[in-house]
């Protein structure tokens, strides 16, 4: 782990909070499944911004993780391409536009075996219902993690998909358990003070459910009303990992865009700031 880097990206982090959100500009469709490091050209309407000559290699990069899922490789709806470039762009946006954390405007993806991991703090996995971990990554992870990074796990629902990451990360910490987190935690509150555990389904369930009261996803089996928030501590009590289970935060940015009531009930509520939430308290604990 670059200590160097996440000092640096903390200094000053003196967080603003704006009062509103403007909606962006129409969302471009982010169903192709590219390389995993190749951004639009054109960024599709996201607003592009200049980095500090003087530290350039000092900004928070939000980094997705690139993993194989069961069958192998990846798979068209699901997996960890799901909702990218659209969210981690906007959300690298509302979190430089929203506090004074400097923020790299291209976010990047790379895997678990990448020794470039080790230059960034924080990590973001996606859609772990099917995710599956070689020999090698488990090992990564777990150097990753003990040696002062954090992962954030979103958007899986269910029973099954809940067992498989939970198998998945039993791998890397066998003598460690997920523990739920209480609402009067820190994170829950370190910026934005949330009255409830967010939770964020798919733009598609929510329309569906609109007017009902529907937060959560259908057709996933099991329980899928409850949301969780569970995370991993190491021996001195630091949270290595938050695993955001049944619920689906990275919807809230990708597309926020797409729908005014969408926008405002779950991207301006919940999604964003849950997110710059869990980065702050990554970034400072």
């Amino acid at each position: 782990m670059s200590i160097r880097r996440r000092l640096s990206a903390v200094l000053g982090m003196t967080i603003v909070v704006v009062a509103g959100l403007a909606i962006a500009q129409p969302p471009w469709w982010s169903g192709d499944r590219r390389g995993p490091r190749e951004l639009p050209a054109d960024r599709k309407g996201v607003p592009d911004w200049e980095v500090d000559k003087a530290f350039e290699k000092d900004v928070f990069t939000f980094v997705r993780v690139q993993y194989d899922s069961f069958g192998g490789g990846r798979r068209r709806g699901g997996g960890w391409t799901t909702d990218w470039p659209d969210s981690d762009l906007n959300f690298s946006y509302r979190l430089q536009q929203l506090t004074s954390l400097r923020v790299n405007p291209d976010p990047i993806s790379l895997r678990l075996t990448d020794k470039e991991i080790f230059d960034y703090p924080f990590l973001y996995m996606i859609e772990p219902g099917s995710l599956y971990f070689s020999d090698e990554e488990v090992v990564a992870l777990r150097r990753y993690l003990l040696n002062g990074g954090f992962l954030m796990v979103d958007d899986f629902w269910g029973e099954y998909e809940w067992q498989n990451l939970y198998e998945q990360m039993k791998r890397v910490f066998p003598e460690r358990e997920p523990v739920e987190l209480p609402l009067e935690h820190e994170i829950f509150r370190i910026v934005y003070r949330l009255k409830e555990k967010p939770q964020v389904p798919s733009i598609n369930a929510a329309m569906y459910g609109r007017g009902q009261g529907v937060t959560w996803e259908f057709g996933h089996g099991g329980d899928t009303q409850t949301v969780h928030y569970k995370a991993l501590f190491d021996d001195k009590g630091r949270m290595m990992a938050i695993i955001c289970h049944n619920t689906d935060l990275g919807d809230g940015w990708e597309q926020e865009g797409m729908d005014p009531w969408y926008f405002k009930e779950f991207a301006e509520k919940k999604s964003y700031p849950m997110g710059i939430n869990i980065v702050t308290y990554a970034m400072t604990h």
